[in-house]
C-alpha cells in the first residue's frame, strides 16, 4: 500500500485527476451494464457521427471519457500517466488540461469529418485523440528542446508515434482519424502556448 501511495502522490495533480475521472466513468458504466456493448455505449454518450451531426455535440466530449473494455481503458491510461506527467510538468496545469481536452475534441471533430466523407458510421469512444493530443504536445517540447527532455528522446517519442498510428492504420474498429487529429493539434498548440523559447527544466523518473 505505501508503495501506492508513493506513486500517487509523486503524480502530477491535474494528469492524476483525468485518469481518476476515466477510470471512474469505467467503473460506473461497468456496473450498470457491458462497456464492450456499442449500442450500450451509445446510450451512455459514446461517440457517433448521425448523432453528432443531428445536434448532439456533448458526444464530443463525452466521448473521451468512455472505453470499450478493460484493455481499452488499461492500455490508454498506461499512456496518459506518463507521458501526461511528462507534459504537466513542462506547461502546467492549466495548460495541460487545454492542450487534452482541446486536442481529444479536435480528434473527435476530424473523425466526424471522415465518417461524413466516407458514409461508413461507426459508434467509436477513448481517450487516445486525448492522449495523442499529449503525445504531439510533448513531441514539440522534445524538438524546442534540441532533441531531448529528461529521459525522452525525439528518436524513442517519434518512433513511438509513428508505430501507434501505424497500429491505428492496420487494426480493425480503430479510430486513426481522431489518433491523427489529436497528435497534429497537441503539436500545434504546444507551439502556440509556450512559444519557440528553449525550456531549461529536466524530468527523471519517467
Amino acid at each position: 500500500m505505501n508503495e501506492i501511495s508513493d506513486f500517487l502522490r509523486s503524480r502530477k495533480k491535474a494528469n492524476l485527476l483525468i485518469t481518476a475521472i476515466n477510470c471512474l466513468v469505467f467503473l460506473v458504466l461497468s456496473i450498470l451494464g457491458n462497456t464492450e456493448n456499442a449500442v450500450f455505449m451509445l446510450r451512455h454518450g459514446a461517440c457517433y457521427t448521425p448523432a453528432i451531426l443531428q445536434g448532439e455535440y456533448y458526444r464530443l466530449v463525452t466521448g473521451m471519457f468512455l472505453h470499450f473494455g478493460l484493455y481499452h481503458l488499461v492500455y490508454n491510461m498506461i499512456c496518459l500517466i506518463f507521458l501526461g506527467d511528462v507534459l504537466e510538468t513542462e506547461v502546467g496545469s492549466v495548460r495541460y488540461l487545454l492542450i487534452y481536452l482541446l486536442g481529444g475534441l479536435f480528434g473527435n471533430l476530424l473523425s466526424v469529418a471522415m465518417d461524413f466523407r466516407t458514409g461508413e458510421y461507426a459508434v467509436s469512444a477513448g481517450a487516445s485523440g486525448a492522449i495523442f493530443a499529449v503525445m504531439g504536445a510533448v513531441l514539440y517540447l522534445v524538438i524546442r528542446n534540441r532533441g531531448r527532455l529528461g529521459t525522452i528522446t525525439v528518436q524513442r517519442l517519434g518512433l513511438m508515434v509513428i508505430l501507434m498510428l501505424l497500429q491505428g492504420f492496420t487494426d480493425v474498429g480503430t479510430d486513426n482519424a481522431a489518433h491523427v487529429g489529436g497528435v497534429v493539434s497537441g503539436f500545434l498548440m504546444a507551439l502556440f502556448l509556450t512559444g519557440r523559447r528553449k525550456n531549461h527544466k529536466t524530468i527523471s523518473g519517467t
